[in-house]
């Protein structure tokens, strides 16, 4: 499995955000459309992400829901015909829910940085510092606490848990 370190937080003002992560950013922003949906599975989390192109990514991953930096365990596979695939886990394992968004990507090398109009439940950032091999989950969360700083991301704004379960929770679902 892969493996990197992620935070997410809610963002009260995304212009002066997206600023800063462009000021930093070793790319420029990549806007992106996708929808995820989440499957139910004994245990982590599996969700086929579909993007407007037509292409899509089966993700599983496992991570604990905490406020602060923490290690995710993922794999994933590049899905052609994404549509098809919904269909048979669908019918095979039972949906969870559904989580749309845009979402613009900035890079800082190995971190990915995303920006995030989640629909139904508002604005949202990610950090996903990517471990290289031998790379410890400490060195990363140095990582994205430095990069909290340099985006001025108050760890009171921290949230735990996936899209899904916060849309769930809103929804008065969870």
């Amino acid at each position: 499995m892969h493996e990197n370190v992620e935070i997410k937080a809610a963002v009260s003002d995304l212009r002066s955000l997206r600023e800063r992560a462009a000021a930093i950013s070793d790319t420029p922003g990549e806007e992106i459309y996708q929808e995820d949906t989440f499957f139910s599975v004994p245990h982590g989390r599996l969700k086929l992400r579909e993007f407007s192109s037509g292409s899509g990514e089966l993700i599983y991953y496992e991570r604990s829901d905490m406020l602060a930096p923490k290690p995710s365990h993922y794999l994933i596979s590049r899905i052609p015909d994404p549509s098809s695939l919904r269909g048979v886990l669908e019918e095979s394992l039972g949906v969870i829910g559904h989580v749309r968004k845009h979402r613009t990507l900035f890079m800082v090398g190995n971190t990915r940085i995303h920006l995030d109009e989640v629909e139904d439940l508002g604005t949202y950032m990610e950090l996903e510092v990517v471990l290289n091999a031998g790379e410890s989950t400490e060195e990363g969360e140095k990582t994205a606490r430095a990069l909290m700083d340099e985006l001025h991301i108050d760890p009171a704004d921290l949230v735990q848990g996936a899209y899904v379960d916060l849309i769930s929770a809103a929804k008065g679902e969870g």
